[in-house]
């Protein structure tokens, strides 16, 4: 039987002890350690006898005595495994003087409970899961990716462009992306003012390094994205926070903040503000700008899924209206195609995009050089432009059918249909225990985002974040059903 990697282990050789019990020694240590699992394949003995520099016979001497021992089992033609009945160890409890034994900051770190996704329950098979808005990843044409994948493999391998390569990304899909941006989103852009990073996070994460340094404070929303909150908390940044409404940031609260304090940046998600899906208005986008140059600030703009619009064509960026580069443009290919492909980008001036390679360089050095060139491949040839255009009346149907099975089945729930985007924002009931709720809904085998984890004040939010787009009809109603069970209960008890 081929085994994929070698067994590294170490003989005391001058213990004074046979070097065949010192390999008995050292196999039964590593599976009561839990390196060796039950079932798990052993090396050879011609292997092991080589690595280890030993005589064959010692090694099966050795392996005799471990079979007798009940510790491992030999298999006619297929060769030596622990034994598949052996118990699973217990769980190692950490005691204080573990604690101290460990790396101080390693128990310095601020535990972050504002993103529920590490949650390992809401990621078992089998649960319904109401994201924050991603989309469905069953949906993307694979035959045409994987052609595209493979040509890109090609001519890589035929160029020698399977080396390190460009940090702000590969040349043609900057290009087809800053083609894009001109022509659909009215921005006058090239492929130098172009950085293409591992998905709209890294981009986030990328601007926050850049305001690191820079005085004043990043203003947000009060509601906004927790992943960006914690990418700017974790630069060390100062974060403020202004309310929002039916029609987006509120600009008043916005400038009383910066006649107090120095503002560095605001970071903000115009298109469908995250989490409540409403869009900024022009007036307002028009004002924000103007903010921008009176107080000297920095505008982040996440458009993180400008696509998928149903109501009208989709309003242009904040970027397509600044004359004078104040507006990091930050946008996700992954949304389109698959989170799973991770790849966004950032459009800014050459400076900013400068500044920000130095940092990929020390964090990543380059993307995915065959991912980049097979999107690019798929972007001009059409093919992306007609998948969103399948996606977008797949998506609009969901949305359509979500808010009418909402309606019926949790008519307490307050909400505006969207425009666009790929999540409703339901505002239930103030005296449910929202967190409760999380846990309940659970139980019912679905996971939730309560309102909660998108307050940057920590305020209790009774309302809840419901991504349908990455669920089919089934999935909707099985989801709906559970939560819909889960507020009955609490309302009940």
């Amino acid at each position: 039987m081929l085994r994929n990697w070698y067994l590294t282990l170490v003989l005391e050789r001058a213990a004074g002890v046979p070097l065949h019990l010192q390999l008995v020694q050292a196999i039964t240590q590593e599976i009561q350690r839990g390196r060796l699992l039950p079932g798990s394949a052993l090396p050879g003995s011609r292997t092991i006898a080589e690595a280890l520099s030993l005589n064959r016979k010692t090694v099966v001497q050795a392996y005799d005595e471990l079979q007798a021992q009940g510790w491992i089992e030999t298999q006619a033609r297929r060769g030596a495994f622990v034994s598949a009945h052996l118990p699973l160890l217990p769980e190692k409890k950490e005691s204080p003087n573990a604690l101290q034994a460990a790396p101080s900051f390693a128990y310095t770190l601020p535990e972050n409970n504002m993103w529920p996704y590490g949650d390992l329950a809401m990621n078992l098979p089998g649960i319904i899961r109401f994201s924050d808005g991603v989309p469905d990843a069953r949906l993307v044409p694979f035959d045409v990716l994987s052609r595209a994948y493979r040509r890109a493999l090609v001519f890589s391998a035929r160029a020698n462009r399977l080396a390190y390569d460009d940090p702000r990304g590969s040349q043609l899909l900057r290009e087809a992306i800053a083609d894009m941006l001109r022509t659909e989103r009215g921005m006058s852009v090239s492929e130098t003012h172009i950085c293409v990073v591992r998905g709209s996070q890294m981009g986030i994460y990328l601007s926050a390094r850049l305001l690191a340094a820079a005085e004043g404070c990043v203003v947000m929303e009060e509601l906004g994205y927790p992943p960006a909150r914690e990418a700017f908390i974790s630069c060390g940044i100062a974060l403020e926070y202004v309310p929002l409404d039916h029609a987006g940031m509120d600009l008043d609260a916005l400038e009383a903040l910066c006649l107090q304090r120095k503002v560095s940046a605001v970071y903000t998600t115009p298109h469908h503000q995250f989490p409540t899906t409403v869009m900024l208005s022009v007036e307002r986008r028009i004002r924000l700008l103007e903010l921008a140059r009176q107080h000297d600030f920095v505008i982040i703009e996440d458009d993180y899924d400008h696509e998928f619009h149903f109501s009208h064509s989709p309003m242009l960026p904040l970027a397509s209206m600044d004359t004078d580069g104040r507006v990091i443009h930050i946008g996700s290919l992954s949304k389109v195609l698959a989170p799973g492909l991770r790849l966004g980008y950032i459009a800014a001036p050459e400076l900013v995009i400068n500044r920000c390679v130095r940092d990929i360089i020390l964090i990543d050095r380059q993307g995915n050089s065959l991912t980049e060139l097979a999107v690019a491949e798929l972007m001009r040839s059409g093919e992306i432009k007609r998948h969103v255009r399948r996606a977008l009346k797949i998506y609009r149907e969901r949305r359509d059918y979500a808010v009418k099975r909402v309606r019926e089945i949790i008519p307490e729930a307050v909400f505006t249909v969207p425009p666009g985007g790929l999540a409703l924002w339901l505002v239930l009931d103030a005296r449910l225990d929202m967190l409760q709720l999380q846990r309940d809904t659970l139980n019912q085998g679905v996971a939730i985002l309560p309102g909660q984890w998108f307050s940057g004040p920590g305020k209790t939010i009774p309302a809840l974040r419901l991504g349908y787009a990455s669920l089919n009809q089934q999935e909707l109603e099985q989801g709906l059903a559970g939560l819909a069970l889960a507020i009955k209960q609490q309302v009940l008890d």
